[in-house]
Order: C-alpha cells, then sequence, then structure tokens
C-alpha cells in the first residue's frame, strides 16, 4: 500500500485550527442567545451551546451557520427544562395504577399541599403556647375519629410503617408469620425483607394454603416479640385454604401477653360494600377485633397522598413515635395537608363518594362509562381513519393490590389494525400522553377514569393522528 502523501497527514493532524464553526463567545453574543439567555439562564446556555460544538466538532462537521448552532441549543435546552414527571390520561383500565401515581387526589386536598409547601406554616409550631409542636397533631385526632384508635402516626408509606413498627417492637426477637402471609408487592418488595431489615427474625407458621391455631401457639417461646397478620392484598388463595381471623389471633396473642400487629396493606376507612364494591377489610374491623396495631397506606383505597398509617394502643404508638428511625420516615408539611384534607371528608360520608375521586372512579356505573366511549368514538374514529375502532365492554381492576380478583364492568375503545406497539407509542407522544394498553390483537383505551369533564381535552389533541 503507497504511504498516505503529506498533505493529507497533516489535514488530519490538525483538523480544528480552520474550523469555521462560530466562537461560544460570539453565539452567546447573538440576540437569538439573548432569547434563551433570559428563559433558560446563561450558564445552561452556554453548557448547551458547548455541548453542541463539541458534538460537531467530534463528528468533523465543521460548515454550520449560527442559527443551526442556536437551534440545537434550544431543542437541547427545551427538552432538559422540559418537567419529566408529566400528566397522562390513565386509559388502562386500572384505577390505582402504581406507576402512573395511584390514586388521585381531590383538588382541595392538591390545592393545600401547594399552599404549605410555598408558605411557612404551623407544622411543629403550637400557636396557643408559642412553642415547638408536634407535626402528627394534624392528622392524629382525625385518624382517631374515624377509626376508634387510641393514638395514631403516620410515615411516608406502609412499608415505613411496617418497618418503624417492627423495629420498635421485635427488633432482634421472633415474629410469627404464616407462609400464606409471605408477600411480595410491586418492585420486588417483600415482607421478609422488610422484617430482615427492621431487626426482626421472621417465624414462619403454617402452610401457603392452611394456617391454624396452633401454628401460632406452637411458635410462641421467649424470643417472641409479637404476632403479626399480613392481608394478602394483591392475591388470593383459593380452594383447600385455612386461616386464623384477627379476632381469633389477637386472642393468641393477648393470651401469651403478647401484642397483634395488622398490617392491611391497601385499607380503606369506609365499606366499600357500601357502593356495590367488594369487602375491603378496615382499620376499624381490625382494631375492634382486638389488633394492637394497624398499618395500611395512604393513596390507595383512601384516596389520599403518598403515607403509611399507624393506628392502635397508645402506649406502643407512643413508642414507635420515641423511635429515632420517626423521623428519618416522617411525612413532609405538603403531604401532611392534603391527608388532612382527604381525611376531613371522611366526616361526611353522604357526600364521601362525590368529592372524593378515587371512590367516584371505582364506582362508576358501567352505562356513564360506556356514553362516554361513544361519545369519543367519531373522533376516535377521525383520528385514525385507516384502522377499525369500536366501543367494547371490558373489565377494569382496582389496582395497587387492592381486591386483585374482583374487576369492575367497563367500556373501552378498541384500534385494530397493524403495528400495534408503534400506535400505542404514538398514543403516548401526544401533548398529554394517552395510556392504554394491548390485548387481543387491539389497543384497548378503557373510559373508566375519563371523566366527561376531560373529553374536550382529550380529543382536542387527537387532530393530525391518523
Amino acid at each position: 500500500m503507497a504511504p498516505a502523501p503529506d498533505s493529507a497527514l497533516r489535514c488530519a493532524a490538525m483538523p480544528d485550527r480552520a474550523s469555521p464553526l462560530p466562537s461560544l463567545d460570539a453565539l452567546l453574543r447573538s440576540p437569538e442567545a439573548a432569547v434563551l439567555i433570559d428563559r433558560f439562564g446563561r450558564t445552561a446556555t452556554a453548557y448547551a451551546l458547548r455541548t453542541v460544538l463539541a458534538a460537531r466538532r467530534a463528528a468533523r462537521s465543521f460548515h454550520a451557520p449560527p442559527i443551526a448552532i442556536l437551534d440545537e441549543a434550544a431543542d437541547t435546552l427545551a427538552r432538559q427544562f422540559a418537567a419529566s414527571q408529566r400528566l397522562v390520561f390513565n386509559l388502562t383500565g386500572t384505577v390505582l395504577h402504581t406507576n402512573l401515581g395511584r390514586a388521585p387526589l381531590p383538588p382541595e386536598a392538591a390545592e393545600a399541599a401547594a399552599a404549605a409547601m410555598g408558605s411557612a406554616t404551623t407544622l411543629e409550631f403550637d400557636l396557643a403556647t408559642g412553642r415547638r409542636g408536634e407535626r402528627d397533631d394534624h392528622i392524629a385526632p382525625l385518624l382517631c375519629q374515624l377509626t376508634g384508635a387510641e393514638a395514631a402516626t403516620v410515615v411516608n408509606n406502609n412499608a415505613a410503617a411496617v418497618l418503624l413498627v417492627l423495629n420498635t417492637l421485635a427488633l432482634g426477637k421472633q415474629v410469627p408469620v404464616s407462609r400464606g402471609e409471605l408477600i411480595e408487592i410491586g418492585g420486588a418488595f417483600r415482607i421478609p425483607e422488610i422484617m430482615a431489615r427492621a431487626g426482626a427474625i421472621l417465624r414462619e407458621v403454617g402452610t401457603t394454603n392452611r394456617t391454624h391455631p396452633r401454628d401460632y401457639q406452637q411458635a410462641i417461646g421467649p424470643e417472641t416479640a409479637l404476632l403479626m397478620r399480613v392481608h394478602p392484598s394483591n392475591y388470593a388463595i383459593a380452594g383447600f385454604t385455612a386461616s386464623v381471623g384477627t379476632a381469633d389471633l389477637a386472642a393468641i396473642a393477648h393470651t401469651a401477653n403478647l401484642p397483634l400487629v395488622e398490617d392491611l396493606g391497601s385499607g380503606s376507612l369506609v365499606d366499600l360494600a357500601v357502593w356495590g364494591l367488594p369487602h375491603e377489610p378496615t382499620p376499624q374491623e381490625s382494631l375492634a377485633a382486638g389488633a394492637n396495631i394497624v398499618t395500611f397506606s395512604g393513596d390507595k383505597l383512601l384516596g389520599g397522598p403518598q403515607a403509611g398509617l399507624i393506628v392502635g394502643n397508645k402506649e406502643v404508638i407512643k413508642r414507635i413515635n420515641a423511635n429515632p428511625m420517626k423521623r428519618a420516615l416522617r411525612l413532609d408539611k405538603g403531604r401532611l395537608a392534603a391527608l388532612e384534607h382527604v381525611l376531613h371528608l371522611y366526616l361526611d360520608p353522604d357526600r364521601l363518594r362525590d368529592r372524593l375521586p378515587t371512590l367516584r372512579l371505582l364506582t362508576r356505573p358501567e352505562p356513564d362509562i360506556r356514553a362516554t366511549a361513544d361519545r369519543l368514538l367519531p373522533h376516535l374514529r377521525a383520528a385514525f381513519p385507516d384502522r377499525p375502532v369500536a366501543v367494547e365492554p371490558c373489565r377494569s381492576q382496582i389496582g395497587s393490590g387492592a381486591l386483585p380478583v374482583d374487576l369492575l364492568p367497563s367500556a373501552a375503545l378498541t384500534i385494530g389494525g397493524n403495528s400495534l406497539e408503534t400506535l400505542a407509542n404514538s398514543l403516548r407522544k401526544l401533548p398529554r400522553p394517552v395510556v392504554g394498553r394491548i390485548a387481543s390483537g387491539r389497543v384497548w383505551l378503557d373510559c373508566r377514569c375519563l371523566e366527561p369533564e376531560n373529553e374536550s381535552a382529550f380529543v382536542a389533541q387527537l387532530s393530525g393522528k391518523g
């Protein structure tokens, strides 16, 4: 092979010296850059321009007018400053969708949270005495009134509640739990692992499908700290089964001078059967049956913000609050404000269904949902003229591990044709992304969570999507 000419070697050795790319300083002094600086700040704008220039040099793309470089930087800045957490239309058919944020807050609760976050508040300040107060005081009396508990406290989610309770009451000691209750929830979170992190020693009793009172009785010994019952809220075991109810397990625990802790998971503060939904155990029922401590979530069936609620015996709650871990797991002022508002709604049960979005969506009648789908059908057909679009009956699910085998009659808009993944992706790229599901050779858009006041916003962004 012939050696390369000297001129070629020289060009390869020093490609940038003759680069016609504008300097960073010149770009920053342009009127177009002034607009970007005003919107995004000088530091961010300079960084974006520097990044674009470096990329062009690396790609040996030296011939670009300044406006092209500025446009690239503007696109980079727009993407960087766009909110990564966006509002979506949840048409998955799962009301309490963990990946989409679980329970939607009542507007007034969201406003209360925003107001608290934007100002100084009486978070831990007693106006009557002018001295330090307790943040739990904003919600503890309400929780006690609603559940009949002697005392209450709150942390940042139910996993934290279980962790804190076990670390307080069972550090280094044994906790018997039925094998049928060793649950795993979303994100591979498992009860045995949280118990280990809490410093408690798991003592498995019974079998997966059958656990009897004698299994607990035989497991109790000098190293036993408490008995624990875990509500299997995200699955159901059917067939040849047996379990020990709260009242019977409380009797066993109290006979051995031990407390009973019950984790209700997605626990509801009201009997959902009143609205035609399947019954879900409530904290009130657990406490009345003899549980000393009950934990449950705030952002599932309760319909509030993410929180872990702990209710029960006054002396035990006092010990839990004295645990140094409580400070690491406590709730911020915004979520406390939202939770307080949601709990107030429960004091007016006659209007609860209309004022609590989660309950309203779960109890929405199928004819109303189908009416929404029928109204949207012509708009979807216009947006996708080359695809078959129809209204079909379907089943919604509650979600977030609540009542996993109970489905709710609903109606969906379905879109067929080829390349369904491409179609679903195009729906997720709308200004307000539409999240549905693919099943049976169609994209399904369950209309349960698309209420009439949001229909116009949904329709407005469909234009040009065919």
